[in-house]
């Protein structure tokens, strides 16, 4: 369960309403990249048997290993990359504020965090015939602020989040409204 007194700038009455991560469809797309390039390999192989092109001698067969491990290597730490990338990338909305996680690459990571009022337009959008389907897409948070927008890539159903964030600004606006009124 996600424990907001771990996240920075804790609030006092913060709870947590939505931990959004992308689509379930980008982790089918990076397995079907792993087949393709694990596959490349043991075409290549059948390849060389069907043409009977000997390359297990003493001399090329030290030599197609080493190859072979590179590229294995470069493949799982590609995919390892992209995972990790698909994992860590995070969208967490309270009831005070937004908070976008974005991982690139292994080693950076950027946080950024919206005050529900800095909110101006929430835009949902849904494009194509598999995001329609599977109800996934992007979700704009448009702000006045010099990061014009915070973009939830490929998140699961796009139009409950926008109006669950408008829902939130509003009450947001209402609470703060009544507290600078008093």
């Amino acid at each position: 369960m996600l424990q907001l007194n771990r996240l920075p700038n804790h609030q006092r009455n913060e709870q947590a309403v939505l931990f959004l991560r992308r689509h379930w469809i980008q982790l089918l797309a990076l397995a079907g990249y792993a087949v393709f390039f694990i596959l490349i390999p043991i075409a290549v192989w059948i390849v060389l048997n069907i043409l009977d092109i000997q390359i297990t001698g003493n001399f090329w067969g030290p030599i197609l290993s080493v190859v072979l491990s590179c590229y294995l290597i470069f493949t799982a730490v590609i995919l390892i990359t992209q995972f990790t990338d698909y994992y860590l990338d995070t969208w967490i909305v309270t009831n005070e504020r937004i908070i976008n996680i974005e991982q690139k690459g292994l080693f950076k990571r950027i946080i950024s965090t919206l005050h529900l009022n800095q909110v101006q337009d929430v835009t949902a959008e849904t494009k194509g015939f598999l995001n329609t389907f599977l109800t996934y897409g992007d979700v704009y948070i448009q702000t006045a602020g010099t990061r014009e927008r915070f973009n939830f890539k490929t998140v699961d159903n796009p139009e409950e989040v926008k109006h669950t964030i408008i829902k939130l600004v509003e009450e947001d606006k209402r609470r703060h409204g009544d507290a600078s009124n008093s």
